[in-house]
């Protein structure tokens, strides 16, 4: 079995979960998952976690993401992006670039942003999608997005390309709409290319036909990134032999390590005696005791 993370670049058309299924297909195993959904329309990175490392999705999911996209203005769509059934047009002869700058920009901050009916949270144990689809629109809980940056990558109005670096859970095609609602004339998304998630890069992912050429000459291998390098942030401990098996079953242990300065529950990276990456725990200052967060057996 494979075991690592595979930075994939989702081509439009396939869901994350097509591309899933696809390297299930090429790879002849069951165990992989991704770490966040893209649209079908969208493209770009996408980690995908084989083996042991699907223990790391959940924890990849919260990384910060970047994006390139175009954004329309003057147009209103249902599902917020170009796909859907446009609902109002509205002139944007009046716009000026300073200003439309000013407001696209105004929105680096954190803000409250109001999920899509065209997505796939869920309410009342159906996805809004669904719901959406048979005609029905239910109430959205705001939820506190993070925009760190928003670059004017070209402006040719009414169409605006911008590069956003933003927290998780953030809807570019709601930026978009919201944006055009500031503006006065609505806005849709019309493309949209993720470029980073997490320390992920677009430069270095792979299409999936190159991953079956890499599979079918037996180097895929070759592509697998370990597990612990998106961990790097967190101090490494190696253990003694003496607690391989604590290790081993996940049990809390007491390591005095006074000369990594470690802050109260501050995560790790343990390895076993032997060097093997194993799992993340945290420091609790109190005891000096170390607590497991998640297991990589």
């Amino acid at each position: 079995m494979l075991h690592g993370i595979l930075n994939v670049y989702k081509e439009r058309g396939y869901t994350s979960h097509d591309v899933v299924a696809k390297l299930r297909g090429i790879t002849g195993q069951k165990k992989i998952g991704h770490t966040g959904t893209l649209d079908p329309d969208a493209e770009g990175v996408l980690p995908v976690c084989l083996g042991k490392a699907t223990k790391a999705s959940g924890l990849l999911i919260e990384k910060d993401k970047a994006y390139r996209a175009v954004l329309l203005l003057g147009v209103v769509t249902d599902t917020q992006d170009i796909s859907g059934k446009v609902l109002e047009r509205h002139n944007t002869d009046a716009l000026s670039e300073d200003d439309t700058e000013e407001k696209i920009r105004g929105f680096i901050s954190e803000y409250d942003q109001i999920p899509p009916m065209y997505s796939a949270l869920k309410a009342g144990g159906k996805k809004l999608y669904e719901l959406a689809r048979e005609g029905k629109t239910v109430e959205r809980k705001a939820r506190r997005v993070s925009i760190y940056d928003i670059q004017i990558i070209r402006m040719e109005l009414p169409r605006v390309e911008i590069e956003v670096s933003c927290s998780k859970g953030t809807y570019i095609r709601t930026l978009c709409h919201d944006i055009g609602e500031k503006l006065g004339v609505g806005g849709c998304m019309e493309s949209l290319l993720r470029i980073r998630s997490g320390s992920f890069e677009i430069g270095e992912s792979c299409r999936l036909d190159y991953l079956q050429e890499m599979m079918v000459r037996g180097e895929i291998d070759k592509l697998l990134i370990p597990v612990d390098t998106v961990f790097l942030q967190y101090k490494k401990i190696q253990i003694g032999e003496e607690l391989d098996n604590r290790l081993k079953n996940g049990n809390s242990f007491v390591l005095s390590c006074p000369h990594l300065h470690l802050s109260d529950k501050e995560h790790v990276r343990i390895y076993d005696s032997a060097g093997n990456f194993t799992a993340i725990y945290k420091y609790v200052q109190e005891d000096k005791r170390f607590k497991a967060v998640k297991m990589f057996l």
